[in-house]
């Protein structure tokens, strides 16, 4: 039995780079033209959430999303999640119109194809390199400016321990909220580790369950109240990974 999961996880894992190549083949020449100016970048978002959207259905999976509060079309917002899963960067574009780029790790850019348009779109960060974090900071500004939306995942990365349930977030998302007095939106994925994490021989088709928690508004909120906020949002997206934790649902997915 164990031998078969394996001949499974292999086949599933290489049939999610297929996934992930076909859309990009077959909508290259129009993801081209849309990258050669910053004004054609919503036409690029709109193809993106094609790509994902094909990527997750493709995969067996199917999510399922709770909204406390509603994203106003072309307003401009900071999107917080838990990061624990690939998958996170498809349903992230699955769950909104709005566009906004993605502030990502560097090295996702070495992935064939996929790569030639990620280091284009999003907002690449090298963590080791403070001068990297400060042209991170300069380039979300011009993107806010733009009329855009900023994705973070305020962890800084997938926890290295299995047992942590969410990470210490990063101030760079709070800060840049905070002086563009845009509202955060924190976001809870439930199953994406359980479905496809990081880790090779894993992962199952199923449900993938996403809160989508009220609005933190940051409007006349300085500096000063910058860690408070960002506390405030962990506690969010932590307690609500615990209700999903002990909701019954889970073991039928």
């Amino acid at each position: 039995m164990r031998g078969l999961k394996i001949i499974f996880w292999v086949l599933w894992r290489v049939w999610f780079y297929i996934l992930m190549t076909i859309p990009i083949l077959v909508m290259f020449p129009f993801l081209v033209l849309s990258i050669l100016t910053e004004n054609g970048y919503p036409y690029f978002f709109k193809m993106a959430r094609i790509w994902a959207k094909f990527i997750l259905f493709g995969m067996g999976f199917y999510y399922k999303i709770d909204k406390s509060q509603e994203m106003e079309y072309q307003k401009s917002y900071m999107i917080v999640a838990n990061h624990t899963s690939m998958a996170d960067i498809m349903l992230m574009l699955a769950l909104t119109r709005n566009p906004f780029v993605f502030v990502g790790k560097k090295e996702l850019s070495k992935i064939p194809l996929f790569g030639f348009f990620y280091k284009r779109t999003c907002i690449l960060v090298d963590r080791s390199s403070s001068k990297s974090r400060l042209e991170v900071f300069n380039r979300a500004q011009k993107r806010i400016n733009q009329g855009l939306s900023i994705c973070i995942f305020p962890e800084g990365g997938v926890p290295d321990d299995e047992s942590v349930v969410l990470d210490t977030f990063k101030d760079g998302a709070f800060r840049l909220a905070i002086e563009h007095e845009i509202p955060i939106v924190p976001i809870t994925f439930a199953d994406n580790k359980k479905r496809f994490s990081y880790t090779f021989f894993s992962g199952s088709p199923g449900i993938m369950r996403v809160k989508m928690h009220s609005h933190v508004e940051t409007l006349g909120k300085t500096g000063v109240d910058r860690k408070e906020i960002r506390e405030e949002v962990r506690d969010i997206i932590h307690n609500q990974l615990i209700a999903f934790d002990s909701d019954p649902i889970k073991s039928h997915s």
